[in-house]
């Protein structure tokens, strides 16, 4: 092999570690993939709300709209869960992809008490970036006391199914 080659071969190899040093220091520096993303939308009555807020508590993260049968369907479920767990460090927060009064009126028929996000596009938005890749609803996630994301559904959910999953993490 001649010294130009050779030199050329030397230069391409480090040119490779100094961008794959660079992107691992990037990759450090970022939270890991399955940490909550952030996100404010407003509440039902026009309070700005953050993800954050609820850091430190078991989160059942579930965007719903009150058009969508599954949704309605699994709803009183949640309402449940919310009353039965709260108490043990456990919270529910809708993002409802739907108009502000339509959302409203179907909660206070539900007696929905945990705090729901008004949306519309916007909260499809969201649904992806916390792993909703075919927009689908209901979509929920259940993010554990330090804000990772251990569980997504594209589908109903029933009081058994969160109950298993929330329980060891409380």
């Amino acid at each position: 092999m001649s010294k130009t080659k050779s030199t050329l071969i030397i230069i391409l190899l480090a040119a490779v570690a100094a961008v794959g040093g660079f992107l691992a220091q990037q990759g450090l520096q970022q939270k890991p993939d399955n940490y909550r993303p952030d996100f404010s939308l407003p509440d039902t009555e026009g309070k700005m709300r953050n993800i954050a807020e609820w850091d430190g508590k078991v989160i059942l993260l579930n965007f719903w709209a009150s058009w969508c049968p599954p949704c309605r369907e699994e709803l009183p479920d949640f309402v449940r869960l919310y009353e039965d767990y709260k108490d043990k460090g456990f919270m529910v927060v809708g993002v409802g992809i739907d108009k502000r009064q339509d959302l409203v009126d179907f909660m206070n028929s539900m007696g929905v008490e945990y705090p729901v996000m008004v949306s519309e596009t916007e909260g499809i938005r969201i649904a992806q970036a916390y792993g909703n890749k075919i927009g689908a609803l209901p979509y929920s996630v259940i993010i554990d006391r330090e804000g990772r994301i251990v569980e997504s559904h594209i589908s109903l959910l029933t009081y058994e199914d969160v109950e298993q999953s929330i329980k060891p993490l409380l």
